[in-house]
């Protein structure tokens, strides 16, 4: 994956795969700190402690239709290749928490790539799923909740057209104010 924002796909659909109706997404761009954290918190089955040893092997998967699970062992290698690190915490049936720092300005970090289709797409793709969306750059911060989003449309779908092109929009604009000193 040359792209962060993959990562985070990959990542947050392990958690929809684990039941999780619950997902909190906290993205921290700090330049003078020099710090890019990648946060997904859950509430889905969460691992044994067995599992949680074996789940940054990339021989190691939990599903049946392929032999190796490489998202999170890659990801654990790309935060320590720069110069940050990965934890992941998780206890059965109560969630599992996974958090990767990186050192901002390293020449391995990959880009964010594209955030803005990747958070709409994880809304979009499963309505039943509650996402918490926070990403800050300095000291600027954008949130989205779609529980709170839920309860502005009132029983309209996330999938009507109108709503989709709002939520991208809503999300694309967000973060151009939280990275308008960057430009």
């Amino acid at each position: 994956m040359n792209e962060l924002s993959l990562y985070l796909l990959d990542i947050v659909q392990n958690s929809i795969k684990a039941d999780s109706k619950n997902i909190i997404i906290n993205i921290i761009e700090d330049t003078k700190e020099d710090l890019l954290s990648i946060e997904v918190i859950d509430d889905g089955k969460g691992m044994s402690e067995e599992t949680l040893k074996k789940v940054t092997d990339p021989f190691f998967t939990s599903r049946s239709t392929r032999r190796v699970g490489l998202g999170i062992p890659i990801f654990k290698e790309l935060c320590e290749t720069c110069l940050g690190s990965f934890q992941i915490k998780s206890q059965e049936k109560k969630g599992t928490r996974l958090i990767g720092t990186l050192k901002h300005s390293n020449i391995d970090r990959p880009p964010m790539g594209n955030i803005v289709d990747t958070i709409y797409t994880l809304i979009i793709n499963d309505e039943e799923v509650e996402i918490l969306y926070n990403h800050s750059f300095n000291d600027k911060k954008f949130t989205l909740n779609t529980k709170e989003l839920k309860q502005i449309l009132d029983g309209i779908s996330f999938k009507q057209m109108d709503v989709m092109m709002w939520i991208k929009d809503y999300i694309k604009e967000g973060l151009r104010f939280i990275k308008e000193e960057e430009l």
